[in-house]
C-alpha cells in the first residue's frame, strides 16, 4: 500500500478513536473539576448507555435514532441517579470514602448488567435494518474508509460544539464554571450547587452513552465489561491532557487514539501491546508533567 494512502487511512482511525476516548475523558473530567472525584463507574454508565440502546432497538422495533435518543436520555437520568444514591451522602466525606464508593459503584453495574443482560456478548449490527451498514466504505484519495468512520468523526465534532456551547455560553454552563473554583463561595451567591452537580453527572453520562452507542458501532459486541477499557483509557486521555480542564480532556483523548493507532499501524509486532502503551504515557506524565498538558498547578487542600 502506498504510503500516503496508508497515513490517511490511519489518521482517519485515529481521529475516530481518539474522539471517542475525548468524549468519555470529558465526563470524567466535569465531574472532577466540581467534586474532585473520579468517578470509576464511568465507563459503566456508558455499557449500560449501549444496552438501552440495544434492548429499546430489539424489543420495541424502534429506529436506530430512537434507540440512541433514549439511551443518552436513560444514561443521564442514571448519573443523575448514582449522584442522587451513592455520592450526594458522601459530599462533606473525606474524598477517599467517595473514591472507594465510585470503584463500588462500577463493580455494582458490572454485576448488575451480568446478572440482567447475561454475560454473552450480544451483537450490536441487530439493531440496524440495514446489516451492511457497518461494513460500506467510501475511497478517498487512494485510502478505504469506513462509512462509519466519517460518521463517527461527525456526530463526535456535532457533540463537542453542543457541549462547548452549553459549558461556556449557557447559565448553567456558567454555573459549573463557577463551582469548580470555589463551592462555598457559588452557594452564597444563590446557586443552587447540588442541582448544577447532578446536571453535571447526567450531561457526563449523556456523553458516555453517546460514545458508547459509536464504540458499538465501530466494535460491534455488547457485554458487561465493554466500559472497563475505553474507561480507563479515557481516564487516562484526561489526565494527560489536565484532569479538570475540558480542552484538556479533548486533547489527551486525540493523542491517545493517534499514539494509539500510528504505534500499531507502523509497528505491527506491537500491537499485542496497544493497551500498556495508554499506561506508559500516563507514568509519564505523572513523572514529567503530573497536571497534564493543558492542566493547571495546585496545592491539594487538607
Amino acid at each position: 500500500m502506498n504510503q500516503g494512502v496508508f497515513f490517511l487511512q490511519n489518521l482517519f482511525n485515529a481521529l475516530m478513536l481518539g474522539g471517542l476516548y475525548a468524549l468519555i475523558a470529558v465526563g470524567y473530567t466535569m465531574v472532577y473539576g466540581i467534586l474532585r472525584l473520579i468517578n470509576f463507574a464511568h465507563g459503566d454508565i456508558m455499557m449500560m448507555g449501549v444496552y438501552f440502546a440495544f434492548y429499546t432497538a430489539v424489543i420495541f422495533s424502534a429506529p436506530p435514532l430512537v434507540a440512541a435518543i433514549v439511551a443518552v436520555a436513560g444514561a443521564a437520568g442514571l448519573g443523575f441517579l448514582i449522584d442522587r444514591i451513592a455520592y450526594k451522602p458522601l459530599r462533606n466525606a473525606p474524598r477517599i470514602s467517595a473514591l472507594i464508593t465510585a470503584i463500588g459503584m462500577s463493580f455494582f453495574l458490572e454485576s448488575f448488567a451480568v446478572v440482567a443482560f447475561g454475560a454473552v456478548p450480544k451483537p450490536f449490527i441487530q439493531i440496524f435494518k440495514d446489516k451492511t451498514i457497518l461494513n460500506k466504505v467510501v475511497m478517498l484519495g487512494g485510502a478505504r474508509i469506513p462509512l462509519l468512520t466519517f460518521l463517527v468523526i461527525l456526530l463526535t465534532l456535532v457533540i463537542f460544539a453542543v457541549l462547548f456551547l452549553i459549558v461556556y455560553k449557557t447559565k448553567i454552563g456558567m454555573a459549573m464554571r463557577a463551582i469548580s473554583m470555589d463551592i462555598p463561595t457559588t452557594a452564597l451567591m444563590g446557586i443552587n450547587v447540588d442541582g448544577v452537580i447532578g446536571f453535571t453527572f447526567a450531561l457526563g453520562s449523556a456523553l458516555a452513552a453517546a460514545s458508547g452507542i459509536m464504540w458499538a458501532m465501530r466494535y460491534p459486541n455488547v457485554y458487561p465489561y465493554m466500559g472497563f477499557m475505553p474507561g480507563m483509557k479515557a481516564f487516562i486521555a484526561a489526565v494527560v491532557g489536565g484532569i479538570g480542564s475540558i480542552p484538556g480532556a479533548v486533547v489527551g483523548g486525540l493523542l491517545l487514539g493517534f499514539i494509539e493507532i500510528f504505534m500499531v499501524s507502523y509497528f505491527p509486532t506491537m500491537s499485542g501491546y496497544r493497551d500498556a502503551f495508554a499506561f506508559i504515557i500516563l507514568i509519564l506524565i505523572l513523572m514529567f508533567k503530573p497536571s497534564g498538558i493543558l492542566g493547571k498547578k495546585s496545592v491539594e487542600k487538607v
